[in-house]
């Protein structure tokens, strides 16, 4: 098959347990495959080596600049961006191959199959649940903030619909982790930018999130793992709070 014009970018940290599954499901038919590591400390490198054109290494200063640096260096004008934790299904590949190069589009979402485990959250508004994954590098920009950063786009926005596949939480454990830590930047990203969050609203975010989560995006068809999640939203709306008080209160003090 001959290899289509197009870069994967994927941006690495600590990844050695996925990033072989990740960039074996793209080297045979992408063109240039990039890492970009945050100083990995595992053999991420070292896997990632015999599958990648290039490998930089840079300490990400926050998610948005991080990401934009990270497609500068693509060669194609396409760019799929992958985390390490996932992996591109054969459909997609195929879904793909059908679109590149010749589309009016400029930039595609792409479905998400998240795992919890082993089981494939099919709601809780988890899925499809599409994210702007392939695009012209020139198109498409984030905003340099720390975390959950806005997209910019100049251009046409088309959706695939074959998935790439997310296997970023083996367990409960991993998903409160991430959870903490998403949380924490949350807070320091409000600091940051100088956003008024007061109790009320936080409150009120945080009693939102489990119905509109559990019940209107019918969380409760996956059973237990649905009522973890619409927990977990709502958990995360009062933990970005205190961190956030905390925060505001220590820079007062």
């Amino acid at each position: 098959m001959k290899k289509l014009p197009l870069s994967v970018v994927v941006i690495t940290k600590n990844e050695e347990l996925n990033i072989g599954p990740c960039l074996s499901s793209v080297h045979n038919w992408a063109d240039e495959i990039i890492i970009v590591d945050d100083e990995s400390t595992d053999k991420t490198v070292e896997i990632a080596e015999k599958y990648a054109d290039k490998v930089f290494h840079r300490r990400m200063d926050n998610e948005g600049t991080h990401r934009n640096w990270s497609y500068a260096q693509a060669k194609n004008e396409w760019v799929l961006s992958l985390d390490a934790d996932e992996y591109a299904s054969e459909e997609l590949k195929e879904e793909i191959s059908a679109v590149l190069p010749n589309t009016k589009f400029h930039t595609f979402s792409i479905p998400l199959r998240n795992y919890i485990g082993k089981y494939w959250v099919q709601h809780s508004g988890w899925y499809p649940a599409g994210k702007l994954r392939m695009f012209m590098k020139s198109r498409f920009k984030y905003e340099e903030v720390q975390v959950h950063p806005r997209v910019f786009i100049d251009g046409e926005t088309g959706h695939l619909t074959k998935d790439i596949v997310h296997k970023g939480y083996p367990d409960f454990e991993h998903f409160l982790a991430s959870l903490n830590r998403q949380t924490t930047l949350e807070a320091q990203k409000w600091i940051d930018t100088g956003r008024h969050m007061s109790l009320g609203h936080a409150i009120w975010r945080t009693m939102d999130r489990f119905p509109r989560s559990f019940l209107r995006k019918k969380g409760f068809k996956d059973g237990f793992i649905g009522f973890m999640i619409g927990f977990f939203a709502s958990l995360y709306q009062v933990m970005s709070y205190a961190k956030y008080w905390e925060l505001k209160n220590n820079n007062k003090t």
